[in-house]
């Protein structure tokens, strides 16, 4: 007889337990700015990702109230079906326009943009070449496409140029295949630094490859009116795929990927994740949309001017408390509004969190999967929304931590 279900479950469970590894839901009964009430505590978050703000901003929740009033709660079908709401087709249009391409298409999540796009552009035969920093999404995504899937060391563009190489070597098939993708991302969310961009497409150009380019964390903070870093660099109509997500710096929700007019006609005759999922909510796209609007304007760029100066300030906080020699590092080559504090053990991060909630922080240990084992950090996220009053919480708090972590190696 197999074993009872509940009782493999528990024996898993306990196995997590057992790695540091466990995680729950803490629920987050209220929000105000950058401070969240959970479980009877007000605690100040340096782990969110509304970096601008915007995702409380008076213009961004008219704009979702307004969309619930006109359209409903729900979209009620999907896109291909009767879900094509006019705030869909409103929001693509913006998104396109705002990053200088032909189209653009929306998604549910950031996760179902991913894992719609990659299968869609390669499949088996094909190659998927992918940074080992990548979202997990992309991962998930080339797995999902068939292609035959090689990682080159973060941001080394040696090893990149290597697998190129051998990709390029293989035999053609009748379409001239196989198609090379590599993916990348524009700031990598758990390092927070950037993909050396201009050379990685000079070097997918050399090698005939295409290139797509996860802008969930750049989008809304670098380049000219926040239109992210293939914009800073006037790399934008090099880079075959270009995505981002609707739920970091605009404030709202999903994903999106935007391009030619024949990869987003693709993705619409393609795209699993598009073609079988009821369609975004009226409300998230409906706030997007007035959130890009946001972008280019002066509250646009006062909010990223806040953002640099309480993200500048933050540094200075958390160096502080890490002077060396410190068990625990202050990650260098960070572009500023992602922070991470590398600690190593798994334990010893978890601990760390801890200490700094019961003092009236809420920063969570990120532990593998998310990154590898042993590499286990404390991720702080700055926002333009955060206050004077809440840096000078995060210096008390880690002033009362007391924080000594042990050093790992890694």
């Amino acid at each position: 007889m197999p074993e009872p279900f509940d009782e493999t479950l528990r024996q898993r469970l306990e196995a997590v337990r057992a790695q540091g590894l466990w995680r729950a839901l803490r629920p987050v009964e209220g929000r105000s700015g950058a401070v969240l009430e959970t479980e009877g505590d007000r605690l100040v978050s340096f782990a969110g990702n509304d970096y601008l703000g915007f995702s409380q901003h008076p213009a961004v929740l008219e704009a979702a109230a307004r969309a619930v009033h006109d359209w409903g709660a729900g979209s009620a079908a999907s896109r291909l079906i009767s879900g094509s709401l006019g705030v869909h087709h409103r929001l693509e249009a913006t998104l396109a326009e705002f990053l200088g391409t032909e189209a653009a298409l929306g998604f549910a999540t950031g996760h179902a943009a991913a894992t719609g796009v990659i299968p869609a552009v390669v499949g088996p035969g094909d190659v998927v070449i992918i940074d080992r920093l990548v979202h997990a999404c992309c991962v998930d995504a080339a797995r999902l496409s068939g292609a035959k899937l090689r990682v080159f060391r973060h941001n080394d563009l040696d090893d990149l140029d290597r697998i190129l190489r051998w990709a390029s070597g293989l035999p053609r098939d009748d379409a001239g295949g196989p198609r090379v993708l590599v993916v990348t991302e524009g700031v990598f969310s758990m390092d927070g630094d950037c993909a050396p961009l201009a050379e990685l497409v000079g070097l997918k150009e050399r090698h005939g490859a295409w290139l797509m380019l996860d802008e969930a964390h750049s989008t809304g903070v670098m380049g000219p009116e926040g239109r992210g870093l293939a914009a800073a660099l006037g790399l934008g109509e090099r880079i075959e795929v270009r995505m981002g997500t609707l739920g970091k710096a605009l404030g709202a929700s999903g994903g999106f990927i935007a391009g030619s007019r024949a990869l987003i006609d693709l993705l619409v005759n393609r795209a699993r994740s598009f073609i079988f999922s009821t369609a975004p909510v009226p409300a998230a796209a409906a706030a997007a949309t007035a959130a890009l609007e946001l972008m280019i304007t002066r509250a646009g760029e006062e909010a990223r001017q806040r953002l640099r100066l309480v993200s500048a300030d933050g540094a200075g906080v958390v160096a502080r408390a890490f002077p060396e020699p410190s068990g625990a590092t202050v990650s260098e080559g960070s572009v500023g509004h992602i922070l991470p504090v590398h600690v190593g053990d798994e334990a010893a991060a978890v601990a760390l969190a801890d200490r700094l909630r019961a003092a009236g922080v809420w920063v969570p240990a990120i532990r593998h999967p998310t990154v590898a084992r042993g590499s286990a950090r404390l991720r702080l996220t700055f926002s333009a929304a955060h206050t004077e009053a809440d840096l000078h919480s995060l210096e008390q708090a880690l002033n009362r931590a007391s924080i000594q972590t042990p050093a790992t190696p890694f």
